[in-house]
């Protein structure tokens, strides 16, 4: 990610929780990290806790898409990308909370992107979620919170992917970029972080990723749905 690093942030690169554990794994991640080991890469380190394991990479995936939407975002603005979409079947929108009550509003996609990195920013400061003291717990519900960090980042991903990708290509980032989101969904495949519904604004790219998986014989057959989605909403 050198070159993203020299590129102008969108928003400052945060910080690993203030644990040694945390710092442990991050170098780890780094340390076997590589065109050749990202399935490694992702996988639990023995004996490590999935809860650590999940939150240093939250933070990493975080700073990631952070520094890469970083090198594009002169060129989305509310003219060039007045909606957060992937392609023309797919549009999101930002859910705030009114009178408790939650709504939907169309925002364009730079604000969108700085809502969700401001929300997720929010967690990493909580206490309650992210804590930097070994003896507060992680909360019951942090692989739900964690699946919802990951189901909006990827967000990113496909608005780049589809609308700003040539940009990518001709500022010569786009070896990087590819490798970023590789090595995003090994680790969210590795977790089962995403829905096949969530994932299928990408899902001809990700097939060509991730090699097919053999089918496990079942004594009773079951019937499969399917379906498209062409709008999808902030849930």
């Amino acid at each position: 990610m050198n070159k993203f690093e020299k590129s102008s942030i969108f928003i400052p690169k945060r910080k690993v929780r203030d644990k040694e554990k945390q710092r442990e794994l991050l170098e780890y991640t780094e340390n076997i990290s590589g065109h050749q080991n990202l399935r490694k890469t992702v996988r639990l380190p023995e004996g490590e806790s999935i809860n650590e394991w999940l939150a240093c990479n939250t933070v990493d995936f975080y700073n990631q898409i952070n520094m890469i939407f970083g090198t594009i975002n002169l060129y989305c603005d509310s003219q060039t990308c007045p909606s957060m979409t992937a392609g023309s079947k797919y549009e999101y929108l930002w859910a705030t909370i009114v009178n408790e009550q939650r709504q939907f509003k169309k925002v364009s996609a730079s604000e969108y992107i700085k809502n969700l990195m401001d929300w997720i920013q929010s967690l990493l400061d909580d206490e309650k979620t992210f804590s930097s003291k070994n003896d507060i717990p992680f909360p019951k519900n942090f692989y739900d919170i964690i699946k919802d960090i990951f189901k909006r980042l990827f967000r990113v991903y496909a608005h780049i992917f589809y609308h700003h990708y040539s940009l990518i290509m001709q500022l010569g980032f786009n070896e990087e970029f590819n490798m970023s989101f590789k090595h995003f969904i090994f680790f969210v495949e590795e977790f089962e972080l995403m829905s096949v519904t969530e994932i299928q604004p990408l899902q001809e790219l990700i097939s060509s990723l991730l090699p097919k998986k053999k089918k496990k014989k079942k004594k009773k057959k079951r019937r499969s749905r399917s379906g498209k989605i062409k709008n999808t909403e902030e849930k």
